[in-house]
């Protein structure tokens, strides 16, 4: 890989595992995306090109067959696990909701440029674009408004839905999976933990993000509950 460790750190998602701990049921993951990107179609998994990784030059020459084989067993062997996990959860509880975790970048231009604008990037992303909101919308409202209530060191997170992404394919997976027991919330938070070119966790944040989360499970169990 011809990508340096530093860029390639700053496409991750860092420290957003340490969000996971509001939930009984866990999954981290520990590979690259630039190995196997699991929220990608399995055609796209592994990106080849530059143009597949926001025009990062990723390789020194091209992979082979070999390597991809196996970035993509990778791939499969998490969709087997998760939905082996999930159909558990069902057959236990009858239905159950995913938080799908995520983090992303408002400072592309640089470490001392301007960040994006917040108009086009709200501190916390939930993404609903393959959720049957006739189904699953008060969970979906009830979420982002307890979210957005939590007192965030002081002041209140900007949750908005669907303004920079729409949620990825595991959430899609989820629901052509699980139509009627299954409820994917693609949460993107933007990288206001931490500072994305240094890759230093702003720890008093990170804790209060899982604050936020945490105070949104209640919600979340009380409207599952109702269906």
């Amino acid at each position: 890989m011809a990508l340096r460790e530093a860029d390639r750190l700053r496409e991750e998602d860092p420290f957003t595992g340490e969000f996971t701990v509001v939930a009984p049921t866990r999954i981290v993951v520990q590979r690259s995306r630039f190995e196997a990107d699991l929220n990608r179609p399995r055609q796209r998994a592994v990106y080849l090109r530059s143009e597949d990784a926001w025009g990062l030059p990723l390789w020194r020459s091209e992979p082979d067959d070999g390597l991809v084989a196996r970035s993509l067993e990778i791939y499969d062997d998490f969709y087997e696990m998760v939905g082996a996990i999930l159909d558990d959860l069902v057959a236990e509880q009858g239905r159950f909701v995913l938080l799908d975790l995520h983090s992303y970048n408002h400072r592309r231009d640089g470490a001392n440029e301007p960040a994006a604008p917040e108009r086009d990037n709200p501190e916390i992303n939930v993404g609903t674009g393959t959720l049957d909101r006739d189904r699953w919308g008060r969970i979906v409202d009830r979420f982002m408004g307890d979210l957005a209530a939590h007192d965030y060191l002081g002041g209140h997170l900007d949750v908005r839905e669907n303004v920079r992404f729409r949620g990825g394919n595991l959430a899609r997976w989820v629901h052509e999976r699980y139509p009627h027991t299954g409820c994917a919330l693609a949460i993107e938070v933007k990288k206001i933990f931490m500072d994305e070119w240094s890759g230093k966790p702003f720890l008093e944040a990170v804790e209060a993000i899982v604050g936020a989360l945490k105070a949104s499970i209640p919600g979340i169990l009380e409207e599952l509950a109702a269906m």
